[in-house]
């Protein structure tokens, strides 16, 4: 998400968040397969990056169903993240607009 469009290598991905090849390969196999990640090669490297608009609609969906409306049950766990059933506005949403 903070590469932005151009994306990363797997290198660099796997470098920044200290995974061993084989974890990475598995975790951005199963971000393709869900269509949350795309990528394309240059020249011997795979390039990743995030796919916004379904990235967005996954987001807007949690959002929305975010404790089914009832923030009290959630509120101990995460008291940052969970707002009622209609409010868009969450802090993931907000750091994906700056």
């Amino acid at each position: 998400m903070q590469a932005g469009p151009k994306g990363l290598a797997a290198g660099q991905i796997g470098e920044r968040l200290a995974l061993p090849p084989a974890t990475l390969s598995f975790h951005l196999s199963q971000l393709k397969h869900a269509d949350l990640i795309t990528f394309r090669r240059e020249s011997r490297s795979l390039i990743y990056s995030a796919a916004y608009p379904v990235m967005s609609a996954l987001l807007a969906y949690m959002t929305e169903n975010c404790c089914q409306g009832a923030t009290a049950s959630c509120e101990a766990a995460a008291p940052s993240t969970c707002q009622p059933k209609g409010s868009h506005e969450t802090p993931a949403r907000a750091r994906i607009r700056r």
